[in-house]
């Protein structure tokens, strides 16, 4: 993925979501895109899987521009989890995957048989004829991430997978996470936890007021900054300690 120059100014707002946030990152890596709340995180990984339009700048995604003339063919080949659960509550887990399923172009025994996988992996196989709107939020989110997943997307992109999940959701996650990346399928997400992308990520990239701040491994840049014993105390070095809405 690269990212030049990228813009956006929303209607109505009073000042920039990005002001020419620039940054790359290699195939086969675990990247976390970082920032306080208002950076711009959202609205990036919403330009980035074409979700909406960048008023300048340019990406580029798996080798393609995001344009008009590539969007489709991008949109196939990443899987988007975002931060809002994107699942219909009345339906149960293997109804919701089975629909997803069949946009992406999976039917029949094929799909039942992936769907099940990904369910006994996350451990939801017992909870597969149950209605979303009655799981927990930790069940939610794995739901979300199977739906993103069942077309095996090269890139993998996630905003904030963990949020408001129990310790063994999350454990479980960021497990899957690993797992995926070594078999060769790259992912991005978004994370306030900072803890967590120390542990999982090989490159984070801090962005605020719409612009990248700095680009390294959490070890490197431990390691730049003597005063610093870990990526939240990096992070607070370099957007300050004042709170943010």
């Amino acid at each position: 993925m690269e990212v030049k120059e990228l813009h956006k100014t929303y209607a109505g707002a009073l000042s920039p979501s990005l002001q020419g946030l620039s940054f790359t990152f290699g195939a086969g890596k675990v990247t976390g895109l970082l920032g306080p709340n208002g950076a711009g995180k959202t609205t990036t990984i919403s330009i980035l899987c074409g979700l909406v339009k960048a008023g300048g700048g340019q990406v580029h995604i798996l080798g393609m521009p995001q344009d008009a003339a590539h969007r489709e063919d991008i949109k196939r080949m990443i899987g988007v989890v975002p931060q809002q659960i994107a699942l219909f509550p009345q339906l149960t887990a293997m109804e919701n995957l089975r629909y997803f399923g069949n946009l992406y172009g999976f039917k029949g025994k094929a799909l039942h048989d992936k769907i099940s996988h990904y369910l006994q992996l996350f451990g939801l196989d017992k909870a597969a004829d149950k209605e979303v709107g009655k799981f927990s939020g930790g069940m939610k989110r794995r739901t979300n991430i199977i739906a993103a997943i069942l077309h095996e997307p090269k890139l993998l992109v996630l905003d904030e997978p963990t949020a408001g999940v129990d310790v063994q959701s999350r454990a479980m996650i960021l497990q899957f996470l690993r797992d995926y990346n070594r078999q060769g399928h790259s992912v991005l997400y978004t994370s306030h936890l900072l803890e967590e992308a120390q542990q999982i990520c090989e490159d984070v990239v801090i962005i605020d007021e719409g612009k990248m701040v700095v680009q390294g491994s959490p070890a490197a840049l431990i390691q730049q900054h003597p005063q610093c014993r870990n990526l939240e105390d990096v992070f607070l070095h370099y957007t300050g300690h004042a709170v943010r809405d």
